[in-house]
């Protein structure tokens, strides 16, 4: 599904990721984790396409998506969940789904696909998302993403900041799309737990590089917890 081959992303001359690699087969949940500021959200944005790599290859579906730019890559299939959520505040719900959809209303099968995945937002169509719970807001986020049908989705850390409660509904709905196998999850994470219990594959970076990786068999959490501690 997705094969990001031994990358090396810049901001300016700086260097963040350095000969990265990493894969996600079909319908896999596969987890980045690493202290702040080792590129994780990095290598999200340069999949996105809003950064690009000086060295190394990206390829989605079978095809090298390197030259394209981050609107051709959305329709190529790939879904984005930054970090901040990044809602539009100003506009409702509906509204913010809508731009999700990328065109002037939903399918109503894609509509009801993602309000049955967060019954909460049903209710609250018409307000604006600015007037959401930080737990609602990521919700949205989430199903703003999922209602283009993408076959890829680049979650960057959604339980950050959010109350245990939405924490578990996110779990829940992460678990039913794992069990679906129709989309693959490249997902970001800090809280070990969480991403133990959904992952099939596992990397851990340090510095621009892995430094550790396996399957879920394989995940110890403190093991892990040794690269995220300060």
């Amino acid at each position: 599904m997705l094969a990001v081959n031994a990358i090396d992303v810049f901001y300016g001359e700086s260097q963040i990721l350095t000969q990265l690699s990493v894969a996600v087969g079909t319908g896999q949940v596969v987890c980045v984790m690493g202290r702040n500021g080792v590129g994780k959200t990095t290598l999200l944005k340069t999949i996105m396409g809003l950064l690009v790599p000086r060295q190394g290859t990206i390829v989605f579906d079978g095809h090298e998506i390197g030259h394209l730019t981050p609107y051709e890559r959305a329709r190529r299939g790939i879904g984005y969940v930054p970090q901040g959520r990044e809602i539009f505040p100003s506009l409702s719900v509906r509204e913010n789904l809508v731009l999700g959809a990328r065109r002037k209303r939903p399918t109503p099968e894609s509509l009801d696909y993602v309000l049955s995945l967060f019954p909460a937002l049903s209710q609250m169509l018409e307000k604006r998302g600015g007037d959401l719970s930080g737990g609602q807001q990521q919700q949205l986020a989430i199903a703003r993403a999922l209602i283009s049908d993408p076959k890829l989705l680049l979650l960057d850390e959604p339980t950050e900041g959010i109350q245990p409660s939405i924490v578990q509904e996110i779990a829940a709905v992460l678990q039913q799309i794992k069990g679906e196998r129709t989309r693959s999850i490249l997902l970001v994470e800090q809280y070990l737990e969480f991403a133990r219990s959904i992952c099939d594959h596992f990397y851990v970076m340090e510095k621009g590089v892995v430094a550790l990786e396996g399957d879920r068999e394989a995940f110890r959490v403190d093991e892990v917890s040794q690269f995220l501690s300060v």
